[in-house]
C-alpha cells in the first residue's frame, strides 16, 4: 500500500498530496517518514528555478545519494543532504543562527513545481537531490483536497502558490510536511 504525505504552504493555506517512492528510494522514504512531522521556513530557490524548500535539522538516517537527479520535473519532492560547509556561505543569504549554520549540517526538503530545473551551483557544481516523492491526486480526485472536485493532481494550486512566493516574498511562510 503506498504511503502519502501532505505538503502545505501554511500561510497561503495550500496543500498537495505526495506519494512516497518507496520502490525507488526506500531508505530516503523511511528516513523522512520517521522524522515526520516536519516544518520550516519556506524559501524559494535562487538558482534551481522552480523550487520551494525548507531547511531542516539534518535527517542523519537519510542516504547521501538514492534515486538522484539534477533535473527534477514538476511534482518531484527531493531531499538534499548538506554538510555545514556546503550551505554556510554568506552569499546564500541564510542568517547566522539559522538551520543552514547548524554544526551537523542540514536537510533541504524541496518541491519542484514547474519545468526547466537544473541543480547546478556556481560554488560547488552539481547538487543532486534524492527524489523520494511525487505529487498525486487526492483520494477523491480533486485538486485542492477532499472538499474540491476539479479532477487534477493539486500541483496546479501549489504551483500558483509557489509562484506567488517567488513574486511576493516568502517572509513568514512555513513549509509543512505531515503524514497522511
Amino acid at each position: 500500500m503506498p504511503r502519502h504525505l501532505t505538503l502545505t504552504l501554511a500561510t497561503r493555506g495550500v496543500s498537495c498530496r505526495v506519494r512516497l517512492l518507496d520502490d525507488l528510494a526506500p531508505a530516503t522514504c523511511a528516513a523522512v517518514w520517521e522524522a515526520l512531522p516536519l516544518a520550516g521556513d519556506a524559501y524559494h530557490a535562487k538558482f534551481a528555478r522552480n523550487e520551494v524548500y525548507a531547511l531542516l535539522p539534518r535527517i542523519t538516517a537519510a542516504p547521501r545519494r538514492e534515486n538522484p537527479t539534477v533535473t527534477p520535473i514538476p511534482g518531484d519532492v527531493c531531499l538534499f543532504d548538506f554538510e555545514p560547509w556546503e550551505i554556510g556561505n554568506p552569499a546564500y543569504g541564510y542568517a547566522p543562527g539559522t538551520t543552514a549554520h547548524e554544526a551537523q549540517g542540514a536537510t533541504d526538503l524541496a518541491l519542484f513545481y514547474d519545468r526547466n530545473n537544473l541543480l547546478l551551483n556556481g560554488d560547488v557544481g552539481w547538487v543532486p537531490g534524492n527524489v523520494f516523492g511525487t505529487v498525486v491526486a487526492w483520494p477523491d480526485g480533486s485538486a485542492d483536497g477532499p472538499d474540491s472536485s476539479t479532477g487534477s493532481t493539486g500541483l496546479e494550486a501549489m504551483a500558483a502558490a509557489c509562484n506567488d512566493l517567488w513574486r511576493n516574498g516568502f517572509a513568514g511562510e512555513r513549509l509543512v510536511f505531515e503524514r497522511e
